[in-house]
C-alpha cells in the first residue's frame, strides 16, 4: 500500500479574482460604498494609532466628462510594506485584524471591498501616504487586480485618495445627480463628515435616536423627515420608536425608527421595507424580515453594530444578535401601536381606516393585535363594512357568515330581515370573525351548513307536492317546501358544506391526499352527519307565483307558468353553478318562450 502524499491546493488567481470581484455583488454600484467605508476605517485606524490625530473628513470628488471617481480621506494611510501586505492581498484586512485587536468604531471584516473596484474601472489608483512616514508618499496602479505597480509618488498629506478611471458602462457613477443619491443611501448615517464636492455635507444631520438631548418636537420631526427618505412607496404616515429592552445577547444593542405607511394596503400584500446600517453604512436596503409578516404596512429604518453583515455586504448572517433585532422590533412595534392608540386617538383612528383590511388577517398572527384593534376593525357585509358590535345587536347574537364568491340567492333571505351577512371569503374576515365571537360573545353561523332551515319555515315533507319535485327535481338536488320572507322570493338554493366535506373525506381519493391519522379524524367526524343531498332547493309555498302555478287548471299555462319559474331558478342560481338548476343560457330560452307562450306570440310553442 503506497504512502499518502500530502499536497496543497493551488488558486487560480485570474478565476478567484474574476468570482470575487464580478460575482460579489449584486450591483457594481456598491464601489461607492466600499471605498467610503474604506476611507471610514482609515480614519478611524489612525484615531487609534495616533493621539493627536486631526479630525476625521472624507471628501468625494468626480470628473463627469473624463470618467473619473476619487475618494480622498485624511486617515492613516498607508507604507510600502501595508500596500503589499493589505491593500493587494486578497481576503486580509488590517481593519479586521484591528477589531480583533478590540479596536471599536470600524466597518469592514473581510478585506474584499477593494475588488469591486476592478468591476467598474479600466485604472485603479491608489495615492496614499502613512501617518509613520509623512514624508514619504506612494502611487498603487493596477487595471485589472492581477498586476499591480508601486512608486514612489510627489509628497502629500497623510491619507489615501483612491481615483478610478470608470469604463465607459460605469460612467455615471461619475454623474453628480447619481453619486449624490448613491451617497445618500448608503452613507447617511456615517459618523465621520462627508462631503461631495458642490453639494457639501451629505450626512450633516444626524438620525432622532441619536439625538438625546433633543426636544420631542424636533425628534419627531427628525424622525418623519427619515422616514419619508427611506420610504419610497408610500408617505409615512406617522413614526414610532425602536424600544431595546436590553434582554439580547451580552452588548446587542438595536436602534432605529418604525413608520406606518399611508397607502392603503389590501390582503396579503407584503409592503414591509426596512433599511438595516451597521456602524452607520448601509448594508441591506430589504430587510423585510426583521418585521414580523403580519406587518404588511410597516417600514424601518435599524442601526446596530452587532449585526454581522454576509461578504457581499448586501445582506445579514442569521445569528443571535439577528434574532435580538427580530425581537426587538416585534416588541417595539407592538408597545407602540398600543401607545398610539391611548396617546393619539386621531392618528390611530387614521391608521385603522388605511389599513382596515390587512389589519383583520394580521390580528390572528399576533395575539396583542388582535386585543388592540378587535373593538375598531370593520369586516365587509351584504349591508356594508360593519364592527363585529353593530353585527351581533343586528342579528340577535348570531353573526352570520357567507362563503359564497358572491352574495347568493339566501342574501336575499337574511337582508329581509335587516341581518347582515359577513363576506367570510374576503381576507382574514371568517377568521376574524370566530376569533372575536370566542374572546367577546356571540356564535358564528355559516350559511349553507344546513343549519339555514330555521330560517327558511321548512314544512313537513307530505306538504310537498309532487308536481314541484317533478318540475324542479335533479339528481343530488332535494327539494324542500318552506314558507319565508319575502314572499316574492320562489326560491332559495344553498350548497350543504357539511355535505360537501362529508363526500371529499369519504371519497378514495382522501387517502392518497392526507395522512391516515389525519383522514381517521377527519372521517370519524364526517360519520356523524347524516347523509343527505349536497345541493337543497327551498321552494316557498307562501310566493304568490308558486301558488298561481300549482292551483293552475289550464295545462298549457301552467306549463307556461313552470317554464317561467325553471327560467327564474336559473337566473338565481347561474352565478353559484348549481348541479340540476337550469344554466344562464337555458334560463333565458325558457324565459322567452314562457312569454311568448303567455302572450300568444309566435314562437312559445317551441321547445
Amino acid at each position: 500500500m503506497s504512502t499518502p502524499q500530502l499536497h496543497k491546493t493551488e488558486v487560480d488567481l485570474d478565476g478567484l479574482m474574476r468570482v470575487l470581484g464580478q460575482h460579489l455583488y449584486s450591483t457594481p454600484n456598491v464601489v461607492v460604498r466600499e471605498l467610503v467605508q474604506n476611507a471610514h476605517d482609515s480614519c478611524t485606524r489612525r484615531a487609534h494609532e495616533q493621539s493627536d490625530a486631526p479630525q476625521p473628513a472624507i471628501s468625494i470628488r468626480a470628473n463627469p466628462s473624463e470618467g473619473w471617481l476619487h475618494v480622498e480621506d485624511n486617515g492613516a494611510g498607508l507604507t510600502h510594506e501595508e500596500i503589499q501586505t493589505y491593500l493587494a492581498t486578497v481576503g486580509r484586512g488590517r481593519t479586521r485584524e484591528l477589531r480583533e485587536d478590540g479596536a471599536d468604531g470600524l466597518i469592514g471584516l473581510f478585506g474584499l471591498g477593494f475588488l469591486s473596484t476592478y468591476v467598474v474601472a479600466e485604472r485603479t489608483e491608489v495615492w496614499t501616504t502613512s501617518h509613520k512616514d509623512p514624508a514619504t508618499a506612494w502611487r498603487f496602479t493596477s487595471r485589472s487586480g492581477h498586476q499591480y505597480t508601486i512608486e514612489e509618488a510627489p509628497a502629500r498629506n497623510v491619507g489615501t485618495c483612491v481615483s478610478l478611471q470608470l469604463e465607459d458602462a460605469h460612467r455615471s457613477l461619475a454623474q453628480m445627480g447619481p453619486l449624490r443619491s448613491l451617497l445618500e443611501k448608503y452613507c447617511s448615517l456615517l459618523s465621520i463628515p462627508l462631503t461631495l464636492e458642490g453639494y457639501g455635507p451629505i450626512n450633516g444631520e444626524s438620525p432622532p435616536w441619536r439625538d438625546a438631548d433633543a426636544s420631542a418636537l424636533k425628534r419627531r420631526k427628525q424622525a418623519m423627515a427619515f422616514a419619508e427618505r427611506y420610504e419610497q412607496r408610500f408617505a409615512p404616515l406617522c413614526t414610532l420608536q425602536v424600544r431595546d429592552d436590553g434582554d439580547g445577547p451580552p452588548g446587542a444593542r438595536v436602534e432605529g425608527l418604525l413608520w406606518i405607511q399611508d397607502g392603503s394596503s389590501y390582503g396579503s400584500a407584503d409592503n414591509r421595507n426596512v433599511s438595516v446600517f451597521v456602524r452607520g453604512m448601509l448594508v441591506d436596503d430589504d430587510a423585510r424580515h426583521l418585521l414580523p409578516e403580519w406587518a404588511s404596512f410597516v417600514g424601518a429604518i435599524v442601526e446596530s453594530d452587532q449585526l454581522v453583515p454576509t461578504a457581499s455586504r448586501e445582506d445579514l448572517q442569521r445569528d443571535e444578535f439577528y434574532a435580538h433585532a427580530r425581537n426587538t422590533l416585534a416588541r417595539s412595534l407592538m408597545t407602540e401601536l398600543a401607545r398610539l392608540a391611548s396617546d393619539e386617538p386621531h392618528t390611530w383612528r387614521r391608521v385603522v381606516r388605511r389599513h382596515n383590511e390587512a389589519l383583520l388577517g394580521c390580528s390572528l398572527a399576533a395575539p396583542g393585535l388582535f386585543d388592540l384593534v378587535a373593538d375598531e376593525l370593520t369586516v365587509p357585509t351584504s349591508m356594508g363594512d360593519l364592527d363585529l358590535e353593530a353585527i351581533l345587536r343586528r342579528s340577535a347574537g348570531t353573526v352570520y357568515v357567507s362563503q359564497s364568491e358572491r352574495p347568493g340567492v339566501e342574501s336575499l333571505l337574511y337582508r329581509a330581515r335587516d341581518i347582515p351577512v359577513v363576506l367570510g371569503q374576503r381576507y382574514g374576515a371568517l377568521g376574524f370573525v370566530q376569533r372575536y365571537c370566542d374572546a367577546r360573545t356571540g356564535a358564528v353561523h355559516l350559511i349553507g351548513d344546513g343549519a339555514d332551515e330555521r330560517m327558511l319555515g321548512v314544512q313537513p315533507k307530505d306538504a310537498l307536492d309532487a308536481r314541484l319535485l317533478e318540475w324542479f327535481g335533479a339528481d343530488d338536488l332535494e327539494v324542500l317546501a318552506a314558507r319565508y320572507e319575502p314572499k316574492s322570493l320562489p326560491f332559495v338554493a344553498l350548497v350543504d358544506r357539511k355535505q360537501e366535506l362529508k363526500a371529499r373525506i369519504e371519497d378514495d381519493k382522501a387517502d392518497a391526499a392526507m395522512g391516515a391519522a389525519t383522514l381517521a379524524l377527519a372521517r370519524s367526524f364526517t360519520k356523524t352527519i347524516e347523509k343527505r343531498a349536497t345541493q337543497l332547493l327551498y321552494v316557498n309555498l307562501a310566493c304568490p307565483a308558486i301558488e298561481a302555478v300549482l292551483e293552475c287548471e289550464d295545462q298549457d299555462r301552467q306549463a307556461s307558468g313552470v317554464r317561467l319559474l325553471r327560467a327564474v331558478l336559473g337566473m338565481l342560481t347561474a352565478q353559484d353553478d348549481l348541479r340540476g338548476t337550469p344554466t344562464l343560457d337555458e334560463a333565458l330560452i325558457d324565459l322567452q318562450h314562457a312569454v311568448c307562450a303567455l302572450t300568444g306570440a309566435e314562437g312559445g310553442a317551441q321547445p
